[in-house]
Order: C-alpha cells, then sequence, then structure tokens
C-alpha cells in the first residue's frame, strides 16, 4: 500500500497500556520492531480474530525480536475485559480522541462509519517499512507484518 508515511520516521507519542505500561515509540528505537496495529472495537468478530490472530503469532514476533501493539478508541477497562477474556498478553492502547490514528493518518473505514484497520511495521530504527490496510481480511495484517519483517 502507499501510505505518506512508508519510510519515514514513526510519530512519537505516549499512551498508558491496559495493563498499566506507559508506551512511547522511540524508547524502543535501537532496539526493537514494533508492529502498530489500528482496530476498531474490542469483542467485535472481526477485531477478535485479528487481535487473536497476533496473539497466537507472538512466538514468531518475538524470534523477530519485535513488540506488537493494539489500538483502538476503546477504553482500557475495555481492553483490560477485552485481553483477559482473549488471553492477549502484548499492550494495547485506548485513543479516545483519535490522536495516535492522526498522527498515523489512519483513513476511516466502510464509508467514513468505522475507524480504519490499518498495521504499521516500524524497524529497529524508529522507520515505518511497511503498512497494511484491510477493513475485512482480519487475519491477513499478521501475515503482512511478518513478511514485511522478512519472517
Amino acid at each position: 500500500m502507499n501510505h505518506p508515511l512508508i519510510n519515514q520516521p514513526a510519530p512519537d507519542f505516549t499512551a498508558t497500556s491496559h495493563d498499566g505500561i506507559v508506551f512511547t515509540p522511540s524508547l524502543y528505537r535501537g532496539q526493537k520492531n514494533i508492529v502498530l496495529f489500528f482496530y476498531p472495537k474490542d469483542d467485535s468478530m472481526g477485531c477478535t480474530a485479528e487481535a487473536c490472530a497476533f496473539r497466537d503469532s507472538m512466538p514468531t514476533f518475538e524470534i523477530a525480536d519485535t513488540l506488537v501493539v493494539g489500538i483502538s478508541p476503546d477504553s482500557l477497562d475495555s481492553h483490560q475485559v477485552f485481553a483477559k477474556k482473549h488471553g492477549i498478553a502484548y499492550p494495547l492502547l485506548s485513543d479516545p480522541e483519535g490522536k495516535i490514528r492522526k498522527l498515523y493518518q489512519v483513513p476511516r473505514d466502510f464509508l467514513g462509519l468505522l475507524p480504519g484497520r490499518v498495521t504499521y511495521v516500524i524497524d529497529r530504527n524508529g522507520i515505518i517499512r511497511g503498512v497494511f490496510r484491510s477493513a475485512f481480511q482480519f487475519k491477513r495484517h499478521v501475515e503482512e507484518a511478518l513478511q514485511m519483517l522478512n519472517m
């Protein structure tokens, strides 16, 4: 996908995850790759399939020295319930006002009615190396991210 941020430095931000950890992408520069996946809603069919696909692929992402982070407009309380229900151990960030989405230029899907579903692969130098957007190919986000990491 052509995206204006490909090969550009990843926008930086700070947000608290569902498990109380403060996440700032720039703190991982020089250490880890990061996969940021933006999704519309906790516990919806597609979002659950996507989140669980990332969960099931965590050993492969760990081999690739990659941190996976999910971001949606849902509250941290919603994320806590969602993570516990589905055994999600990676960070889930709350972006209720869409500030992080705006930084990453995530478009809306389904005639502008839903927050977009987009995955970004950021290398250990903080550069966005790939972007995958698909509202309905939920599990393909994992496959594309792994391909971008050459796994």
